[in-house]
């Protein structure tokens, strides 16, 4: 019998002798518009510091200001002594912002969702016996999928309806409609990853009601970065304040430090302290992202010029890509899939752009379907003309170079 590392060391070999992520050209510099790699210069076209906040020097004060005030960490979990009155200050400030009652936070949004799946579907609450059932959207993140598999089989019904698809959505919800389901949970992101395109949420709020279901939606993609004035897909989509649970990250466009956070009614909230596994035995999030966090937050409020900003970037090089004569996913949102087909070129692009002074990384399978190998460029407010057109100057040399133009 083969031994746990023969297995692995098998299987390594073979990861090695495919087209596999790895970790190169790491960073030499803070995260910001423009990166220092290899002891130069790049554009970065690569990261979720979709607003710029990174490396604010806002935030950069802020997070100091918190190890100064509150030290470097807490050492405890929340409800034995990790609660500082700057949790609870941070968690009004997001509910404010995204127009809900309550707010818990997590070390990330990935512990968010399963603690959400897991605590509402594996307890009781005073039933011998239930049934649930969970609506998924096809291209959920991973984080989503893998908080449902904490769901019980035996207590939990797991489907899943065609992508952004809400008649295929309404044809399952019909076909259960006499199944005496305990609770109906439709879940979705509000922004796709790998697509960059924003979910139906103000058809998905109707039918929701319709169904008497509850409406779960992940924007760590989108808080920040969609709508007038950057508070997510429910603004961009008419429904603000009209989500039942939404989660989040504070890991992306909110400073991109650490940090997720689920956010909806008292009693969802109430019910979370109790019983999220994921919150009650992690740490509590240290000072200096919760003061980071909090300025993130402070300046995309008052300063509304930050989200235009990246709105008009993100206009100009959607338009810009697309008059070379690369192929890209349609849409509004700072992520442009430049689809490429297969991987091996997506892996060479990637490449010959870096030696151009542009880091953007290649997607290809299992992260996103066979022969749809795609550069997933993500747009910063960060960001100057002069930034994207030197950007724009070297996708013009290497996608001739390698004969990818239209």
């Amino acid at each position: 019998m083969s031994s746990l590392i023969d297995l692995i060391s098998a299987e390594l070999k073979n990861l090695e002798d495919s087209q596999t992520y790895k970790y190169e050209s790491p960073l030499q510099s803070a995260q910001d518009g423009v990166v220092r790699v290899n002891g130069k210069k790049a554009v970065m076209l690569a990261s979720n510091n979709y607003v710029g906040l990174s490396n604010h020097p806002a935030v950069r004060k802020a997070a100091i200001d918190g190890i100064k005030k509150y030290g470097y960490g807490v050492a405890s979990v929340r409800f034995i002594c990790g609660t500082q009155d700057i949790h609870l200050k941070l968690e009004k400030k997001i509910s404010k912002f995204l127009g809900t009652e309550d707010t818990i936070l997590f070390s990330s949004c990935w512990a968010a969702n399963e603690a959400f799946f897991a605590s509402i579907t594996n307890e009781k609450m005073g039933l011998e016996t239930y049934k649930d059932v969970i609506y998924s959207d096809r291209l959920n993140h991973a984080s989503i999928i893998d908080g449902q598999r904490l769901c019980k089989a035996e207590t939990t019904d797991r489907k899943i309806y065609k992508h952004a698809d809400v008649n295929d959505l309404i044809r399952q919800l019909e076909e259960d409609r006499n199944v005496p389901y305990r609770f109906r949970i439709i879940a979705t992101d509000g922004v796709f990853s790998m697509e960059g395109d924003l979910a139906p949420l103000d058809k998905l709020v109707e039918i929701a009601r319709t169904y008497n279901a509850t409406l779960f939606v992940d924007d760590s993609h989108a808080v920040g970065v969609v709508g007038k004035t950057g508070r997510g897909t429910p603004e961009a989509k008419g429904v603000h304040g009209k989500i039942d649970v939404l989660t989040g990250t504070l890991g992306k466009a909110i400073g991109g430090a650490a940090g997720g956070y689920i956010s909806g009614t008292k009693e969802v909230i109430a019910f979370m302290r109790q019983k999220a596994r994921t919150y009650i035995f992690s740490n509590s999030l240290p000072p200096s992202i919760v003061f980071g966090a909090s300025a993130a937050f402070d300046l995309l409020t008052k300063d509304k010029s930050i989200v235009k900003r990246l709105h008009q970037n993100t206009a100009y090089f959607r338009t810009k890509i697309v008059e070379l004569g690369f192929t890209i996913l349609e849409g509004d949102h700072p992520i442009v899939p430049i689809m490429l087909g297969e991987a091996a070129l997506a892996q060479q692009m990637s490449r010959e752009l870096l030696k151009e002074g542009v880091y953007i990384k290649g997607l290809w399978f299992p992260v996103v379907p066979k022969g749809e190998a795609r550069l997933r460029a993500q747009v910063s407010a960060a960001l100057t003309k002069k930034d994207i057109d030197r950007a724009l100057a070297a996708f013009a040399k290497v996608g001739k170079k390698l004969n990818v133009l239209k």
